[in-house]
């Protein structure tokens, strides 16, 4: 049984093999932390159900055509909505890709449906999944481009605030939501959030919060 304190969630899911679709929304209508599971095959249907509906989490399949189009549409036009990417393989490419496109959560390929019920339970809390395979891929990246000549400054180079933004953003929170925690304007949280994203050399709020975790989370395993 997934635990779920919380608004009982509005979940979308994103596949053009309805097959595939159906049945993951066959194992999402069974819980009782959804409140509606619904369907689509693209992204125009995908934003009209988000807009006229209100769904809150979306899962997009890599297996549909133009899948990280589908995401970087959704995550511009629904800023509130949590997009997971279902099926990664955890290829390098692939991992870096999505966290551009602005996804929040990744499913793997060899994943259980008690992991997709986790996920989906995680982005109705506004938490960032990433799964050790996926953490190891981003790391690598940034790894890789901390070695090329001018690389990224890195964790380290972020003054208080930005890091104080950085765990708040990780947190799920909106610019508008952190500058009412803050009592800053939401220029100024912009300018922050700009900022950081250049230092760690990403181009995704989403992509920075899973980076820093990643590193961290590295760095407290045992051995490391």
């Amino acid at each position: 049984m997934i635990e779920y304190e919380g608004t009982p969630l509005r979940v979308l899911v994103v596949d053009d093999i309805r097959l595939f679709r159906d049945h993951v929304l066959d194992i999402l209508g069974a819980q009782p932390f959804v409140e509606r599971a619904a369907g689509a095959a693209d992204a125009e249907a995908a934003l009209r159900a988000v807009a006229e509906h209100g769904f809150r989490v979306v899962l997009v399949s890599l297996a549909t055509r133009d899948s990280l189009a589908v995401c970087r549409r959704l995550v511009a036009a629904c800023a509130d909505t949590r997009v997971i990417a279902l099926g990664v393989s955890g290829g390098d490419d692939e991992v870096v890709a999505c966290a551009e496109a602005g996804v929040t959560g990744y499913l793997l390929r060899d994943e259980s449906s008690e992991g997709l019920l986790r996920v989906v339970a995680a982005a109705g809390r506004g938490e960032v999944t990433c799964p050790p395979p996926v953490a190891a891929a981003l790391m690598r990246r940034m790894g890789q481009r901390g070695r090329a000549p001018g690389g990224p400054a890195g964790e380290s180079r972020l003054t208080t605030r930005e890091r104080e933004i950085l765990g708040l953003i990780d947190e799920g929170m909106s610019n508008k939501e952190i500058a009412r925690k803050l009592n800053i304007e939401i220029r100024t949280v912009k300018n922050h959030v700009h900022n950081l994203l250049e230092k760690l050399e990403v181009s995704r709020r989403g992509e920075a919060a899973a980076l820093v975790r990643g590193v961290r989370r590295r760095a407290q395993a045992p051995g490391w």
